[in-house]
């Protein structure tokens, strides 16, 4: 199941050092289902190793994506209503800015259940989605948004292109291209299925706010791939292909937003300035890296002493999110029923599982104000004021919260 890597899945160099090691852990988003509560857990080792060549910070070894994202792959983007606000304000700014029509196509990868396409669609635009979820691709058939369940890839694109007829004039992949294998492949794709002024849009969280906010619960089987801005540039030229200009944006604990097209005369000032600031950070040098295992062993000390502690004192504890980061926070800080009682989570594709390794139940949000818990543990920590404005009748009834990445916090 696991294959280790010798050489960058990207470049192709053999110069691989190790950035950070998080032991042996269960399979993010691999929630358990009850006839199978007694089955032992798929796990595998989670570490990093950075390429001292092209600066990819990528996973030591790969899992065949079609065990990662299942047909019943348990992620449905429009959970979360920030996200859901974050997608429609990107969607009427794209529409405006590449002033797209009734002529335009617009296509995405890994386009789960409709949540971005469907502002598009809605102004009378073209679309097409891709993913090999079927859940997801189900109910965006269901809005009536065109979905082939399938991996986006350049044998795929060239179909489309050659066969069907399809040309992006928009091509969007957000939070997909850390979790492709053979990236490469991806990247032909996109160059394939573009047109000659067309642009693609991506989101992928970054790596130094990886670093620098100690995000290593970011880190998991599915999370392939952690970009910087000299990786993409390297792997985008590769390809033909030009990144024109990047944006930073506070989604996922830190992301960036990079468009690229096949022209480099769009290009304006924000990528030369990412690129001259990891240049300054030394992206492919160990010691960028020293810190990082550090700061998760800090974040496991400070989070498992203060569990400790409120147990002893008698408090109940509960988690929210059976989120992927979720998986590897409580593999790597040893977390089970000791310290959480249950985990509760938005997502109704969730509920009445449980979590791989610890075999915590999953339950409804609602269950917090019918039981009270003293304390919340927020383990998507990436969307924290979202979900304390949520809950903020638990926390009126003396509800505390816990927010353990970047500094440990409880708030009252």
């Amino acid at each position: 199941m696991f294959v280790p890597v010798s050489r960058c899945r990207s470049c192709g160099s053999d110069t691989l050092f190790s950035a950070l090691t998080l032991g042996t852990t269960p399979l993010a988003d691999g929630l358990v289902s009850s006839e199978h509560v007694d089955a032992a857990d798929p796990t595998a080792p989670l570490a990093l190793v950075t390429c001292a060549d092209c600066s990819l910070v990528q996973l030591s070894g790969t899992i065949a994506p079609d065990i990662l994202f299942p047909a019943d792959y348990p992620y449905y983007s429009s959970v979360s209503p920030r996200l859901m606000a974050h997608f429609a304000e990107s969607a009427q700014s794209l529409i405006q800015s590449r002033q797209l029509g009734v002529n335009s196509m617009v296509v995405e990868a890994a386009s789960n259940d409709g949540y971005f396409l469907k502002h598009f669609q809605a102004s009378g635009i073209p679309v097409l989605g891709i993913d090999p979820a079927r859940g997801q691709a189900e109910q965006a058939r269901a809005l009536g948004i065109p979905t082939l369940a399938s991996f986006f890839n350049a044998s795929l694109a060239a179909t489309l292109r050659h066969k069907d007829g399809v040309a992006a004039d928009l091509f969007l992949a957000n939070n997909v291209l850390a979790h492709v294998p053979d990236i490469n492949d991806f990247v032909a794709g996109i160059a394939i299925l573009l047109k000659e002024d067309g642009v693609a849009v991506i989101e992928t969280p970054y790596l130094l706010d990886l670093i620098d906010n100690a995000e290593f619960d970011t880190i998991y089987h599915q999370h392939v791939f952690y970009y910087s801005v000299t990786a993409l540039e390297r792997l985008f030229l590769r390809h033909g292909l030009v990144i024109n200009q990047v944006d930073p944006i506070g989604i996922h604990g830190g992301s960036i937003r990079i468009f690229v097209s096949k022209n480099d005369k769009m290009t304006d000032g924000s990528k030369a300035a990412f690129l001259a600031r990891e240049a300054e950070r030394r992206l492919n040098e160990p010691a960028l890296y020293s810190g990082l295992q550090a700061s998760a062993a800090r974040v496991r000390h400070d989070l498992t002493s203060l569990l400790a502690s409120l147990k002893a004192d008698g408090a109940r504890i509960v988690g929210y999110a059976a989120a992927a980061k979720a998986t590897t926070m409580m593999a790597y800080c040893e977390i089970g029923r000791d310290q959480l009682d249950y985990l509760v989570d938005l997502s109704p594709a969730k509920h009445g599982k449980f979590m791989p390794g610890s075999r915590i139940g999953v339950f409804p949000t609602e269950r917090l104000l019918e039981d009270q818990p003293d304390y919340l543990l927020i383990l998507a920590w990436n969307f924290a004021e979202e979900i304390m404005h949520q809950q903020s009748e638990y926390r009126r009834r003396g509800g505390k919260f816990i927010i353990p990445v970047p500094e440990l916090r409880v708030i009252n």
